[in-house]
């Protein structure tokens, strides 16, 4: 092996190992800004609060989903389906009622007297 290869082998070890650190670097320090993210925003406090409770609680529920769920707030009783149906009627309705306010506007553009009369 010639000097130029033991060199070349060398330097490109180097990249690697230096783009790997800086990969490395970017992973770590994206998780730290989502980490001080979550900080910031409470979720690290409600979710300890939510974990030390279920702990504590003498019975545990059956499903520990259910019961976080519940502590956090969020109802457990919904049904996705008739909402989105209730949604898309919702948003028809406001379209419908949109096209005949517009209509109406127009209507009562053409019966105002105009000024010069």
């Amino acid at each position: 092996m010639c000097i130029r290869d033991r060199y070349q082998r060398r330097v490109h070890g180097e990249r690697k190992f230096k783009i790997a650190t800086m990969s490395f670097q970017t992973v770590e320090s994206k998780k730290e800004e989502f980490r001080k993210y979550l900080e910031r925003s409470g979720v690290i406090d409600q979710l300890t609060r939510v974990l030390v409770t279920l702990y504590e609680e003498p019975e545990k529920p059956q499903n520990a989903i259910e019961f976080l769920k519940k502590y956090l707030g969020s109802p457990t009783d919904i049904d996705v389906e008739t909402m989105k149906i209730e949604y898309d009627r919702l948003r028809d309705e406001n379209t419908r009622l949109r096209r005949q306010e517009e209509e109406l506007k127009k209507e009562l553009e053409t019966l105002r007297p105009t000024e010069d009369q």
